[in-house]
């Protein structure tokens, strides 16, 4: 009985000796993910501006409910912050993409996209979208069907002939297909050593002086001859400037994050980018606020300010970036919360915002008050449900896009080597 019993204890202590040794190799191949903070911060600061960006279109043409009384500071906000701030969420994701390959395989990856991504994009779209729609139908006195007798309607054809779109949802609709079409770039970027010389060329070029100015041009250029003809309807299959623009940034926040010496140049820059930054902003401005340049047709005036407004643009990422990375790289306990709680609050605060909107905009008050009350109450709605109906709870949690609550622990970010 003893040798029955001894020979059970060391067959169970080469079984463990076995499991402990298949979980290293399993580390080994799949390591800890790596995160950025100044990456996550700045992600986070992004949708944070969603709030005030889209609480600001109610009071300048184009969302969903709109207030009778305009603002020229506003007016003048939405067309600053839509200048930058969705190709900043693009070159974000590429640098998200870059890291999420370090532990993952091709078609691991491809898996966790259609997660994150295409699930919400669905559930939105079906749960979350028309609401804002029958809410714009609303606001007209004539429209005075229910929302059950709406809703089937919702499907009668693609924006702007018919109702369906995805709203605000379109970034998740182009950043499918941007991770599924760049995935075999993104793997022959992340090679290791030596580099692949698209890598090691474009970091040698932003070593010098003009180099930041070079990534610049194909901004630049896609502006000019595809925003005349494409001004932006965010459909995905006849929107080619948007596709081409932020299919470029996306690559961009890939390739930025393999190699050291971007970062270094992005901080180097800092001072002569937000200077340039400046100056094309006030001749953007300008040229659009003169009148004389027609931005919808091929002329060339009107090229010549979408060519200036890629560059406009480029200087303001490259700015943002930089000081990200020299300002943005502790944690704290706000972080943790809120780098989860990104994509779920990007989903949920537009319909809210939409929601309380539409009976702001009917108050006896002035731009400012509305404007306050739907900020702030928008903002605090969305964090409620995010917190009380999502966060908590497993199926909302993948409805969402976001990892099951058995999550794992992350380790510091530190420079890729040169």
């Amino acid at each position: 009985m003893q040798e029955r019993f001894a020979s059970f204890v060391m067959d169970e202590q080469y079984v463990s000796a076995a499991l402990c040794y298949v979980k290293r190799k399993q580390k080994a191949r799949n390591p800890e993910p790596v995160r950025r903070n100044d990456v996550d911060w700045l992600r986070v600061l992004a949708v944070f501006l969603l709030f005030h960006f889209h609480t600001a279109a109610i009071f300048y043409p184009g969302m969903y409910v709109k207030n009778p009384e305009s603002n020229p500071i506003i007016e003048l906000f939405v067309m600053y912050v839509h200048q930058w701030h969705m190709p900043l969420f693009f070159m974000l994701a590429g640098m998200s993409a870059f890291y999420a390959l370090d532990r993952r395989s091709g078609p691991q990856y491809v898996q966790e996209r259609f997660k994150r991504l295409f699930v919400p994009l669905v559930f939105g779209t079906l749960v979350l979208v028309p609401p804002q729609v029958y809410l714009s139908l609303k606001s007209n006195l004539w429209y005075s069907d229910s929302y059950l007798e709406f809703y089937p309607r919702f499907f009668n054809g693609p924006y702007p002939a018919g109702n369906f779109q995805w709203a605000h949802l379109w970034f998740l609709t182009y950043l499918l297909p941007y991770s599924l079409i760049t995935l075999p770039l993104f793997r022959h970027i992340k090679r290791g050593e030596p580099k692949p010389a698209l890598v090691s060329g474009a970091a040698s070029l932003c070593e010098r002086p003009w180099g930041m100015l070079v990534f610049g041009l194909p901004l630049a250029l896609i502006e000019a001859a595809f925003r005349p003809g494409w001004p932006g309807l965010q459909n995905l299959y006849d929107d080619w400037a948007n596709f081409f623009l932020y299919l470029c940034c996306f690559v961009y926040g890939c390739l930025f994050c393999a190699d050291r010496r971007f970062g270094e140049a992005l901080e180097r820059r800092l001072l002569s980018t937000a200077v340039l930054a400046v100056v094309f902003m006030g001749i953007c401005l300008a040229l659009f606020l003169s009148g004389r340049c027609p931005v919808d047709s091929y002329t060339p005036a009107g090229m010549a300010l979408h060519f200036l407004r890629g560059w406009h643009m480029w200087f303001w990422l490259v700015l943002f970036l930089g000081l990200g990375q020299r300002h943005l790289t502790f944690r704290n306990r706000v972080l943790d919360y809120a780098k989860e709680a990104a994509l779920p609050v990007y989903i949920l605060h537009q319909p809210v915002i939409v929601a309380i909107g539409f009976y702001v905009v009917r108050w006896q008050a002035g731009v400012l008050p509305k404007f306050l009350a739907i900020d702030a109450g928008a903002f605090v709605v969305t964090l409620l449900i995010y917190d009380l109906a999502v966060r908590r709870w497993s199926a909302p949690r993948f409805l969402m896009g976001m990892r099951s609550r058995c999550s794992y622990p992350r380790k510091p970010w530190t420079a890729p080597n040169g």
